[in-house]
């Protein structure tokens, strides 16, 4: 009977894990949700698909500018001269005059909010010098950023056989965005701007109908398809969603909104542990000391189904044996979270603290102690 009993109790732990319901049915050609906190994928679909980016590539030369900027390389109120190439520039378009003289900030808000072409090319050959100059810029930090299925050949998104992306780096790109410029990306959430008389909203039409959403920026290509980055905040609770692919503007805002719902409703994240706060001691052989701190490199968030936090559990696991020299920051463990029968996350578990190699004495000890084990 206490066996059954414990099988039973199991068993509903297990089911537990899966009390969400199937993610919805998306009409896009590819998609991704995203918790914006632990980075777990809420739901997908051709993820790993080779696309074109369209205007979300001026997340990239955003990214660049920002990265001028917080260095001091660049100022907000620089001059930039506007190019003949800038003011020729077909599409969306802030209606740049050739040789005329516009700050940074307002080439910034006119590529965010009125995805600027001709914004786009100004700003890019104001740090490239040339805007090829600067795509081969944009294509070293794609690597630096882990975006290794993406290569530019534009700051525009204007169509290339060779300009390709996928909607695991778009939401990787955009997550980094956010995390690394807050006092840029509040642009991405203003709803209108005017230049040279003329007032343009911003395409995002979730912007304009759910205060949550606070961004990000919208795309279109013949073959594209209409497509949109959407980043919402709820709580503490931040998601990301990316559709491409899809047959109308609203239709992509739908569909994003479809998403974001989904992941809110069902899904809450937790900040569960700190960098580099003591989770384990662990013991060291041949060292000064007998034992060590080990810890995360980073804070922890887990992302887990809404009213499951209870049944979560954590578990170390220090590797056996470890000798000195033990070397800060490398890692001598794992952290394990599960939630049933399932493991959900695991994160290596760092030194907090180096440990030289002890006395000549304290090896000879502790050879003959690990002899006899």
């Amino acid at each position: 009977m206490k066996l059954f009993l414990s099988l039973l109790l199991y068993s509903i732990q297990a089911v537990a894990v899966t009390l969400v319901p199937t993610p919805p049915s998306i009409t896009a050609n590819t998609y991704v949700l995203q918790d914006f906190n632990s980075g777990k994928i809420l739901m997908e679909k051709n993820a790993n698909k080779r696309i074109e980016p369209a205007s979300l590539t001026k997340l990239m030369t955003a990214y660049l500018v920002f990265q001028k900027l917080k260095s001091g390389k660049v100022k907000l109120d620089d001059i930039v001269t506007i190019s003949e190439k800038a003011w020729r520039m077909t599409g969306s378009r802030m209606y740049l005059e050739v040789n005329t003289k516009v700050s940074v900030e307002l080439l910034l808000k006119g590529m965010i909010i009125q995805s600027g072409n001709d914004a786009s090319i100004a700003l890019a050959e104001f740090i490239g010098g040339t805007e090829k100059a600067f795509v081969n810029l944009m294509n070293r930090l794609a690597k630096d950023l882990g975006l290794n299925d993406t290569h530019y050949v534009n700051s525009t998104g204007m169509p290339d056989e060779q300009h390709y992306t996928t909607v695991y780096d778009l939401v990787s790109l955009s997550s980094q965005l956010i995390h690394n410029f807050p006092e840029y990306y509040r642009w991405y959430s203003e709803k209108e701007l005017t230049y040279n008389n003329i007032t343009q909203l911003n395409r995002n039409k979730l912007l304009h109908r759910d205060a949550s959403v606070d961004g990000i920026k919208t795309g279109y290509t013949e073959k594209a398809g209409y497509c949109l980055i959407s980043s919402a905040k709820r709580g503490k609770m931040r998601l990301i969603s990316v559709v491409m692919g899809t047959t109308s503007d609203k239709k992509r805002a739908r569909e994003s909104e479809i998403m974001l719902d989904y992941g809110f409703r069902f899904f809450e994240d937790f900040r569960i542990y700190e960098a580099y706060k003591p989770l384990d001691i662990a013991n060291v052989w041949k060292g000064e000391k007998r034992k060590f701190q080990l810890g995360l490199a980073d804070v922890l968030y887990v992302t887990i189904p809404k009213g499951q936090y209870d049944k979560m559990k954590a578990n170390v696991f220090a590797d056996q044996y470890i000798m000195a020299p033990i070397i800060k920051g490398k890692s001598y463990g794992t952290l394990k979270i599960s939630m049933g029968n399932q493991i959900i996350l695991e994160r290596p578990l760092i030194a907090l603290v180096s440990v030289n190699e002890g006395s000549v004495w304290r090896r000879l000890i502790d050879s003959f102690l690990l002899f006899l084990y």
